[in-house]
Parts: structure tokens; C-alpha cells; sequence
């Protein structure tokens, strides 16, 4: 643990921190978050069905550990070598488990000798002994349905990207299947216990917003007298939000659940390099254009940080400097509720 570290007490005493998402971009502001406060709670979306957690979750009936797994590497604190371990994938041409992680056979095993895949995931916590806790939004097997604007619908969130390129329009919604699932208990108390509470970064509508479809989660965030802060994307995301303003993401977020879901919206205000500006252009993606005005007619109130990384080959977070940026907007906001 470095920066502030085990036995220091400003991270011993630091703010209870819930976030929820999914994907990379929940995993990576973890890493950060990590280094200032002990009390996190990561809620984390299951409608995932493609790749290596897709085939698990075919074959074992089990709900897709991968998101799940990418976060407790996030907050563990172990041994180089069962670093590497974790995140190892076998190789493609290796049979039936080509492609597959390491990290989400551990936790299948775990899942097969447990009651329920949420004390599976507390084990495997224990296991890798993290900072803070990894919960799943709920134990119940879902799958994601998009519908879009010009009125087709399809099924499975490993089917939106290619569904969507083909139909040639925007994502209109996103439902659950079955809808309003049962949130896991533990996420409500985390959420009604939270200081701050932050929604992505990550995919808007198969990473961040599942989370609000199960019952109970959206109602808990808004009632909550924490600072929630929504952490928009760098750039838009091929085959989900494709010419998606700021003030888009955060008004499918509203659409989703009811006002009072967020106070803030954090964007990134440093430029992302000509290099790979064209690198995304290629793949139809670009900085997504921050409209104050918009934003703040949603009851949003707009706050810009220079957040993207100025060393990866991606146009992504810095997890530092969000890490940075969410813990002094929390200082400076969430006790007065000044915003």
C-alpha cells in the first residue's frame, strides 16, 4: 500500500466510498481510490455474456465473474506472482480454455463450493486480502436487452455493439431480464451508508446504467444524503454512444432512474493527444463534447479536471489524478454539501 498507506490514519478514517459500474473504468479509478481511503465498496453490474465470463457463465450456469474479477485485482494487495496469476489468459489455441482468465476459474471454483456467488466473491476478497469490499449488484442471472430508436430490440450485452453498427441509430433504453431483479442486501446498506457515492467511469449502457435497473438501487442513490458525483467518459464508445454528448450520458443515466440520481458531473478538461485522436477517429470514436449549459438544465451541476493519462497509449483516465479529483471534490463538497 503506498501514499497513504496501512497505519495512516487519514486513510484509516477515510470517507466510506461506494462505486458502481463495471468494465475497465470501474476497476481503474479502484486503483486509485484505493491509495485514500479503507472503506470501499465496489457494486458491480452481472449482465456481462461475452468472452471468457460468457462461457463460464454458459457452461456453470454462474453469473460472469470477469468485471467482478478485474476489480478485487484492483484492491487486492498480494505477491507479484499471484498478480500475474490472476490476470493470466490462456492462450487462444489451448482447447476449451483458450482465452479464458485464471482469475475467473478461481472464482468459479469458489462459486461451486459456496451458497451463493456473492460469498463466493467474499472469498475470494479474503483471499486476496483487498481494501474495502467487490459485490455483485445482485445474485440473480441476468441478461441485458437494448432497444433502440427505431424500435428493434436485441438481447445479450455482447450482442449490442454489433446490433448497433448494423442498425445505424442511437441505443434508446436498456432493460434487465428478468426485470427489477433483487439487489444484494449489502449493496443497499453500502449505499445508504456511503459518504460519496460515484457511478463510471465505464460503458454507459452496458457497464454503468445496469446497476440502476436492479430494484432498489436507483431509489437508494437518490435517497442518499452522500455527494454523487457521475464520472463521464473520455471519449464516446463505438457501437454504444456514438455522437453522445455529456449532458446525453447524463440525461440516459436520468432516464433510467429520476431525478436526484447525481449532483455532479465530472468531465475531463485536458486535450487528448493528435495521435490518438486519430487512432479513435478510425474506430469512430472522439472526445465527447462537454455541454455546460445542457448538463446544468438536467439539475447537474458541471465540473471539469484534467483526468486523462498523459503516459498510456489510450485515451483513458489517469487513475491518479480521478482518484485526486473525486477525494478533493469530496472534501471540498461533501460535508458542506456545498454544489
Amino acid at each position: 500500500m503506498s501514499a497513504a498507506g496501512r497505519g495512516d490514519w487519514r486513510w484509516e478514517q477515510g470517507p466510506q466510498v461506494v462505486a458502481i459500474g463495471g468494465g475497465t473504468g470501474l476497476s481503474t479509478m479502484l486503483r486509485g481510490l484505493k491509495q485514500h481511503t479503507r472503506h470501499l465498496t465496489a457494486i458491480v453490474t452481472v449482465a456481462d455474456d461475452g468472452g471468457g465470463s460468457g462461457m463460464l457463465r454458459q457452461d456453470l450456469g454462474m453469473p460472469p465473474p470477469g468485471d467482478i474479477r478485474h476489480c478485487m485485482e484492483a484492491l487486492a494487495n498480494v505477491e507479484p506472482v499471484m498478480e500475474q496469476l490472476l490476470s493470466y489468459r490462456f492462450p487462444k489455441d489451448s482447447g476449451s480454455l483458450g482465452g479464458q482468465a485464471f482469475g475467473n476459474l478461481i472464482l468459479a471454483a469458489l462459486n461451486g463450493i459456496s451458497p451463493s456467488f456473492d460469498q463466493a466473491v467474499a472469498r475470494m476478497s479474503e483471499v486476496l486480502a483487498i481494501t474495502g469490499r467487490v459485490l455483485p449488484v445482485t445474485n440473480e442471472n441476468v441478461a441485458l436487452e437494448a432497444a433502440f430508436e427505431n424500435g428493434t430490440h436485441v438481447v445479450g450485452e455482447s450482442k449490442i455493439f454489433a446490433f448497433k453498427k448494423a442498425q445505424d441509430c442511437r441505443i434508446e433504453s436498456v432493460r434487465l431480464l428478468p426485470e427489477r431483479p433483487p439487489a444484494l442486501p449489502e449493496a443497499l446498506n453500502a449505499i445508504a451508508q456511503a459518504d460519496l457515492i460515484l457511478l463510471g467511469p465505464g460503458s454507459l449502457y452496458t457497464s454503468v446504467i445496469p446497476n440502476l435497473l436492479v430494484d432498489g438501487i436507483a431509489q437508494a442513490v437518490q435517497a442518499s444524503d452522500a455527494l454523487k458525483i457521475y464520472i463521464c467518459n473520455i471519449m464516446t464508445q463505438d457501437g454504444e454512444t456514438e455522437g453522445m454528448s455529456a449532458s446525453d450520458h447524463v440525461a440516459a443515466l436520468l432516464h433510467h432512474s429520476g431525478p436526484g440520481l447525481v449532483d455532479l458531473c465530472l468531465c475531463n478538461s485536458a486535450p487528448v493527444r493528435p495521435r490518438l485522436l486519430e487512432r479513435y477517429k478510425e474506430e469512430d470514436a472522439a472526445p465527447i463534447v462537454v455541454d455546460a449549459e445542457a448538463i446544468k438544465a438536467l439539475g447537474v451541476e458541471l465540473v471539469l479536471r484534467p483526468l486523462a493519462s498523459e503516459t498510456l497509449d489510450y485515451a483513458r483516465h489517469s487513475y491518479t489524478r480521478l482518484a485526486n479529483a473525486v477525494m478533493e471534490l469530496y472534501h471540498e463538497r461533501g460535508e458542506t454539501r456545498i454544489f
